[in-house]
């Protein structure tokens, strides 16, 4: 029946949904100063929510609200991670109670910031096949022109980057968005410059994690921590962003699992998965064999 109904109205019965879940409850006001819709229009939206979801709230005429009964059971999808990034950075999408109170989720500031109008270069090319001429300090060679192809915005979990085609090495590599200071369209890149020939980026490599050995006194904590079945976790990602989890993760990457320190709770248990891939300095532990 949602489907059949306007995309304004979905969006206050999503506010209603959402008001009950993380709320408790919800004043017929709260949705009619938040739409600036009538009193009337409000007690039909609360009418509809009430027909297709009737076990998920009362009425407290004593309070004048709707609150949330125990057998309450969300009509929309609310995904945790999404969430949690919108309540923790006060970012609501219209369809929830973002902004009418503050809600006690932080999330840690962020440092690296790009600039928009670079992205939207970048982006403009990506999405047009174009190369890109950029000014980049790097660490080793400070500011110099470059030449780029590139194919994807990555946030790696510490900082944004540009995964692209390099003229220069002739390879495809990463670039922090924060250390580009200019961004020119070019001409359309060659074959061999565009992301079908991207190995690294297409290759996906199955990592086994499970709590570490031998510095996890009490497994079962981790295995919560990151949802895994039968005390382990099976993830696939892109080779080309195998080193940024495992570093964010403190993933001990070791052979024989014997980096010490309470930061390292996971362990890579199908160590050999790495092999022949590139770009792995900054996962804990591991020495190319």
């Amino acid at each position: 029946m949602l489907d059949n109904i306007s995309f304004a109205q979905r969006q206050r019965l999503a506010y209603i949904d959402f008001c009950l879940l993380f709320k408790g409850a919800i004043y017929r006001q709260d949705l009619i100063n938040r739409f600036e819709v009538g009193l009337s229009a409000g007690s039909r939206d609360f009418n509809l929510y009430k027909e297709l979801a009737p076990d998920n709230l009362d009425y407290d005429s004593s309070g004048k609200r709707y609150y949330q009964t125990a057998q309450f059971k969300p009509l929309f999808e609310h995904d945790a991670q999404r969430t949690l990034t919108k309540l923790a950075n006060d970012i609501s999408d219209g369809f929830d109670a973002i902004g009418d109170m503050h809600f006690p989720v932080e999330a840690p500031s962020s440092l690296n910031i790009p600039d928009i109008f670079i992205v939207a270069k970048l982006v403009q090319a990506i999405l047009n096949n174009k190369a890109v001429s950029v000014i980049y300090t790097s660490l080793s060679s400070g500011s110099n022109a470059r030449e780029l192809v590139p194919h994807a915005i990555v946030d790696n979990g510490l900082r944004w980057h540009v995964r692209a085609y390099d003229r220069k090495s002739n390879s495809f590599r990463d670039f922090v968005l924060t250390r580009i200071s200019k961004v020119t369209l070019k001409q359309s890149p060659a074959a061999e410059e565009r992301s079908e020939q991207d190995a690294e980026w297409h290759r996906m490599l199955p990592l086994q994690l499970v709590p570490h050995p031998k510095n996890v006194s009490f497994p079962t904590a981790i295995e919560m921590d990151y949802g895994m079945e039968n005390s382990q976790l099976l993830i696939n990602v892109r080779a080309a962003m195998a080193g940024y989890l495992l570093r964010r993760w403190n993933v001990d990457c070791t052979e024989r699992a014997t980096l010490k320190g309470a930061e390292y709770q996971l362990w890579l248990q199908n160590r050999f998965t790495l092999n022949n891939v590139e770009n792995l300095a900054i996962a804990p532990g591991y020495i190319k064999s």
